[in-house]
């Protein structure tokens, strides 16, 4: 397929620009259809939600509010006050599209209650014809206009809603666009080709932009929450940048080492286009995970980041080849083409700094894992104070007009009025309830509405509290277990904070089964790829830390308030209560991509050589700085989320760039390979039983040797004479310790033939291949030293051979 794609390429183009513009037509003329259903079954709230809707079905548009406020010594009553209040509140009513306005002013009985004891605060309540998805944005910017035009001076007027919510958000695509920037920047360090850096940002906003236009249209036919279109950009930017990365670099270093351009695409398509895919279906996996927690408000976040992670992996496994072709060799930058065709194809071995980081990594295991483990573990201290709630108008801005209507109405009414509760009883004879709710601790007010047609009385209560403090979780404990019965009524305690509450306190029950589904699930597929039972148990204990340590930030920031002054977000509460769930399936899969790009290196190097050590070091050599690489980029785009102009949109952006950076360097770069070498062979421990019983899944296969630049690991077949083939290994030092880079070692039968030619790595190592046991001469040369040889033994297993050179000679030990 790949080489279809790449020779076909105007076409698979065409068929992908098609796509993207007819479903962006489509999208245009349906628009959106999104709902936010919080609401559980079996859970108290929703049943008095039921009764509720049952009661009173007209009451479908969203409702509004107009504070405003006075200097003190001055009164909301004033004449001048009313006369610059009520015209306004008039030209708001006859607005089109807006069904009624509540005033204090309109009859003394039912007004007074608008206006605050000290009489400096009231509130006018606007009424709209539809649910706040669904109105129109310049219908809200009049209505905010129109209010905050009767201001004067010691006359402050505020709007609080979920209507004006919308318009202080800032221009779609804010978030994106800065993430994808900042991700170019990126890009281009690490490639130094213009082209090379347009690849993945191009695949990310093919994959992104045709899974926000699916998504937009499936909200007419299923319910998708207004949340998931901005959860799975967030997530699709970060997975089809870093797979098209992937793919990209794989390709580039095929053509740095000497294969033409379309032998490169299709080889790098075959091995990292194959991990993509692995990849990617592990991300759709750990997301459909979160269909375990049986939440409705989930199931279109799981169809909308699902999506969009199919869509990305598919430009990357079809779109991408045939950008590749287009390219050809200005993939690579001109310094790097000049330099190919000056001196022929490079080496194959790893350099630089992240070879000496191995071989630190080698020589101080238990020190780097100590270190790494506090660090996570400190990190993860917060955690203990996690508390799961909501969010609302409270944590905006202190600039935003929301968040000056709600600590203005908090002032004037008490705390506990901008997250009432509903108390909703099946009969009309609540007298004695209403009196036994207005002698319970933590009640300011009480009021009950006249009964419905239906039979259906509603009782108002305000708590002394505010909705995301844990008094006014008590409270409803305390109306649930206490009140409600004693009173011998048949009644439940609905209203937005009782829903949230709700809503945390399933999450939190159901959250261990997701957590144990999703980690069983990750142990299983890393158990067939990797042929090993300590691997996928150290993945599992790894994802784990990842994950405490990534929600100890999130606490930190958005539950303590450290540094949200810095960041801009607002003031600090709960944490979400769905944002734990999602953000797990999303590190989980991310998790995963790492630990599958870093492990498959190791294994196939100890296939090669059976010798942990030098699996582990290698492994990390050659793919840490993709890694790093890509958790950069992650980072970026998850932490431009926080211009999102959604608290859960930030939450999620600063929580998963959190665990993305923690994870790449940290856990990947530093715990993981430690404690690799401290556990040494039994890595790779598998029961012979197990073994037979499992399928086999080849995540990345392995590559032939070009005939360009032979790799110094390749594996090694069956000689012409008897003996098994085995390798030959270890490091050349110097008498210091010091590692000696580029020192080239010939392998030499009996008869003088060459057998093989390597040279060493960064930190010293090589390894050479001997066709058979038996004995040989290995000749080592570098500059400086004399060049000298010495007889060795092979056996059937890998011989580890250390060589240390000095000025003049040569001194080999084992």
């Amino acid at each position: 397929m790949a080489r279809w794609c790449y020779r076909h390429r105007l076409v698979v183009l065409v068929l992908w620009v098609g796509a993207l513009f007819g479903l962006g037509a489509a999208g245009t003329s349906a628009g959106t259809d999104y709902s936010n259903v919080f609401s559980l079954p079996d859970t108290d709230s929703k049943r008095a939600y039921d009764l509720m809707t049952k009661a009173f079905p007209e009451s479908s548009g969203d409702t509004d509010t107009v504070v405003w406020r006075v200097d003190q010594g001055a009164s909301a009553r004033d004449a001048d006050v009313r006369s610059r209040i009520e015209p306004a509140l008039k030209e708001i009513a006859g607005m089109k599209g807006v069904g009624e306005v509540a005033s204090p002013y309109a009859s003394k009985a039912a007004g007074a209650a608008q206006i605050s004891e000290d009489g400096r605060i009231a509130y006018a309540q606007v009424s709209f014809a539809e649910e706040a998805n669904s109105v129109p944005k310049d219908l809200v910017q009049d209505v905010v206009d129109t209010a905050q035009h009767a201001e004067r001076s010691g006359l402050q007027v505020e709007l609080g809603g979920q209507a004006i919510t919308r318009i202080q958000e800032p221009p779609t695509g804010i978030a994106e666009t800065v993430g994808i920037a900042a991700a170019a920047v990126v890009l281009f360090l690490a490639f130094g080709s213009l082209f090379a850096m347009v690849l993945p940002i191009v695949i990310a906003v093919f994959g992104v932009g045709l899974g926000m236009l699916s998504t937009m249209l499936l909200s007419h036919v299923t319910d998708i929450p207004e949340v998931a279109p901005l959860l799975g950009s967030l997530i699709g930017l970060g997975v089809g940048i870093d797979y098209a990365l992937f793919i990209v670099t794989r390709h580039r270093r095929g053509i740095l080492r000497g294969m033409k351009p379309e032998e490169s695409a299709v080889q790098a398509m075959n091995t990292s286009g194959r991990a993509v895919l692995f990849a990617g279906g592990t991300v759709c996996i750990a997301l459909a995970g979160m269909l375990v927690m049986n939440m409705r408000f989930l199931d279109g976040v799981v169809i909308a980041a699902s999506l969009t992670v199919i869509l990305s992996v598919l430009a990357a496994i079809t779109l991408l080849p045939s950008l590749l072709g287009l390219l050809g060799p200005r993939v690579l930058s001109r310094r790097q083409r000049r330099r190919l065709a000056a001196t022929g194809p490079e080496p194959a071995e790893a350099s630089g700094l992240a070879a000496r980081w191995s071989s630190y990594v080698q020589k101080r295991p238990r020190s780097i894992a100590a270190l790494a483990f506090v660090v996570m573990a400190f990190l993860a201290l917060p955690l203990l104070s996690l508390r799961l709630g909501a969010t609302d108008q409270g944590n905006h801005q202190e600039s935003t007009t929301t968040r000056q209507a709600y600590d203005m109405l908090a002032e004037g009414f008490g705390p506990g009025f901008n997250g009432p509760l509903q108390v909703v009883a099946e009969e009309t004879d609540t007298g004695a309830l209403v009196s036994a709710i207005r002698e319970t601790e933590g009640v300011a007010r009480v009021a009950a509405a006249p009964p419905a047609a239906e039979g259906i009385s509603v009782i108002n209560v305000v708590p002394t509290t505010s909705p995301q403090s844990e008094e006014t979780d008590q409270l409803i404990d305390r109306l649930r277990g206490d009140v409600i019965p004693e009173a011998g009524v048949e009644a439940h305690v609905g209203g937005v904070t009782a829903v949230f509450k709700d809503f945390a306190a399933v999450t939190g029950d159901r959250l261990p089964y997701f957590v144990g589904a999703i980690i069983a699930l990750g142990f299983l597929l890393l158990l067939i790829a990797f042929r090993s039972l300590v691997v996928p148990l150290t993945a599992a204990l790894m994802n784990l830390i990842a994950a405490a340590a990534s929600f100890g930030v999130l606490v930190a920031v958005f539950q303590w308030g450290w540094g949200t002054e810095l960041l801009g977000i607002g003031k600090e509460g709960p944490i979400t209560a769905f944002l734990p769930v999602i953000m797990l399936s999303l590190l989980f899969g991310l998790s995963m991509d790492y630990q599958v790009f870093l492990v498959s290196r190791m294994h196939e190097e100890w296939v090669h050589t059976k010798d942990n050590a030098r699996a582990v070091r290698v492994g990390l050599a050659e793919t840490s700085r993709v890694i790093n690489c890509a958790a950069l980029i992650m980072i970026c785009v998850f932490s431009a989320f926080v211009l999102s102009g959604d608290m859960e949109g930030a939450m999620a952006g600063i929580g998963l760039a959190a665990a993305v950076a923690l994870d790449a360097f940290i856990l990947r770069t530093a715990l993981v390979p430690a404690a690799m070498h401290l556990l040494g062979r039994s890595n790779w421990w598998l029961p012979a039983g197990l073994e037979k019983r499992l399928p086999h899944l080849a995540v990345e296969p392995r590559e032939a040797p070009e005939e360009t630049a032979p790799l110094p690991h390749a594996r090694v077949g069956q000689s012409d004479g008897e003996g098994v083939a085995s390798v030959v290994h270890g490091f050349i030092r110097t008498a210091d310790g010091e590692p000696v880079d580029g020192a080239t070692l010939t392998l030499l039968s009996k008869g003088s033939g060459q057998l093989d030619r390597v040279t060493s790595l960064a930190d010293g190592s090589y390894i050479v291949a001997a066709p058979s046991a038996g004995a040989y001469l290995l000749a080592v040369t570098a500059p400086g030293y004399v060049a000298r040889a010495r007889h060795i033994v092979v056996a059937d297993e890998p011989l580890v051979y250390d060589v240390e050179l000095a000025l003049g000679e040569m001194d080999a030990v084992n």
